[in-house]
């Protein structure tokens, strides 16, 4: 990667974090997305179509990702825009499952990064608190952006940007030294590879544990899982078809109903 480069996806982790001057709906909410960000890096980065393979096994490994009571487990923005960076940069020569399992490997150290640089942030927000008293108590309205815009704003870009720019500076250093997939044996690719599988099964899985509540709803997965397998019809047909069938549903039942 270029130093532009770096500073372009370093500058895009902080955006899409929360609290970010740009908002939370199109920060957190739309630019920390890891099938956003992924499209962003193959941008900058001139590869989308290795980017896009990256991002969507990321998204559906992280949809079912909470922060239960504000706590941050894992830090989505840092660990998607890295982890999509890292496969770029390093998975050169390496098959599509090598390359995703090397993205969640990745994506685990930007997501630890992300989550120690959280906790730093929020210490170094306690001191504001006072900043802010201190105008409030002297009825200087006029300057309560200080601590609540300016300085709030610069401690989340430190706390982003100059980690992510250490980060992808070591990644490129280290690409520089040699062909990378040649140093990595052939049981740790596969490795890599079923554990990128694995890790968007799992994903899926926590998503169809929140939507399928009956029996008969697994049954309708599979009648569309068949349909694109089997009959190799594409996604939006079987959508068309689970339309047509859902209002065909609704009609009969509610008909029923007023009978």
């Amino acid at each position: 990667m270029t130093m532009i480069q770096i500073i372009l996806i370093a500058l895009f982790i902080y955006l899409g974090s929360i609290g970010s001057i740009v908002g939370n709906t199109f920060g957190w909410y739309t630019l920390g997305r890891p099938i956003v960000a992924s499209l962003v890096v193959g941008v900058i980065m001139g590869d989308i179509p290795t980017a896009l393979v990256v991002g969507v096994p990321l998204q559906i490994m992280y949809m079912g990702n909470v922060t239960p009571g504000g706590a941050v487990a894992w830090d989505l923005s840092y660990a998607t825009y890295i982890g999509t960076a890292g496969a770029l940069v390093f998975g050169a020569g390496l098959g599509t499952t090598e390359v995703i399992g090397l993205a969640v490997v990745f994506a685990g150290i930007g997501g630890l990064v992300g989550q120690l640089m959280w906790n730093i942030s929020y210490a170094a927000n306690l001191p504001l608190n006072r900043i802010a008293q201190k105008y409030a108590n002297e009825g200087a309205t006029n300057k309560m952006y200080i601590p609540n815009v300016l300085l709030g704003q610069l401690i989340g870009f430190a706390c982003r940007f100059i980690p992510a720019v250490l980060v992808l500076t070591s990644m490129t250093a280290a690409s520089g030294q040699a062909d990378f997939a040649t140093l990595i044996p052939g049981w740790v690719t596969t490795l890599l590879g079923i554990f990128g599988g694995m890790m968007a099964s799992l994903g899926m899985g926590i998503i169809l544990s929140f939507l399928l509540k009956k029996q008969y709803h697994f049954v309708i997965f599979l009648a569309g899982f068949i349909l694109i397998t089997y009959f190799n019809l594409s996604t939006m047909a079987v959508a068309v078809v689970g339309i047509i069938t859902a209002v065909l549903y609704y009609t009969i039942i509610t008909g029923k109903e007023h009978a």
